[in-house]
């Protein structure tokens, strides 16, 4: 009962990783797809590189190898894989739960960070165009005007504000971007922390069977069969 129980968990784990391979796979080859043919808007100059592509890029590699090592350690019952595995979903358990803990304690200083660098953005768009293309783009999309208002533009204000033709009494987007940026993250908050919360429930179920399958392993003597 018990040989049978361990190897519906040995299955189970190749199963899983496997689809988490596939999905890492089409993640990364998404992240590939946009940097070739999508310009990222990129409003924060400190943090430019932290675009969607990139991140999209960054976490298919991230899942890809992991859930490989997953699926290889089960498949042949080998150790070293599954420790590895075992290791890396800890390493990426503490660095969301880091993450999260970094984001509530400096709550403040990252929201004053994200608004001095949109506004050393908004004021580089006096001499680059392409930091102005993607204002044009931040600002149809969200609806906004500026930093905090229209008045950020001074006496140029961009056609983007409105949502057909500018001038200085009627402005279709009154409200400022980074509120309005605000709003959405605030909106979207619940079902970020539910999706963190999820991820950490898998990767915890994760390692619990890693180590399961190691134990049996261990007892067994196949720790280093390929």
């Amino acid at each position: 009962m018990a040989h049978n129980c361990l190897k519906c968990l040995k299955y189970t784990m190749c199963v899983v990783n496997l689809l988490c391979f596939i999905c890492g796979t089409v993640v990364f080859g998404f992240g590939v797809y946009m940097m070739m043919i999508t310009k990222m808007v990129s409003l924060v100059p400190t943090l430019a590189s932290l675009n969607i592509a990139n991140l999209l890029f960054i976490t298919g590699i991230i899942i890809t190898c992991v859930s490989f090592l997953g699926f290889m350690g089960a498949l042949k019952e080998n150790r070293c894989l599954l420790v590895t595995f075992f290791i890396l979903l800890f390493i990426l358990m503490l660095m969301e739960l880091a993450a999260a803990c970094l984001l509530l304690v400096y709550e403040s200083q990252i929201d004053n960070f994200i608004k001095l660098d949109l506004q050393r953005s908004l004021d580089n768009t006096q001499h680059d165009n392409s930091t102005m293309s993607d204002w044009d783009i931040f600002q149809k999309t969200f609806q906004c005007c500026g930093v905090h208002n229209a008045s950020d533009w001074k006496t140029k204000i961009p056609a983007s504000c409105c949502s057909s033709s500018c001038n200085a009494i009627q402005i279709n987007w009154p409200d400022g971007c980074y509120n309005m940026l605000k709003k959405w993250f605030e909106e979207n908050f619940l079902v970020t922390g539910v999706g963190v919360i999820v991820l950490c429930i898998i990767e915890v179920l994760g390692m619990c069977f890693s180590m399961t399958l190691f134990c049996h392993i261990s007892r067994s003597g196949l720790g280093y069969k390929f």
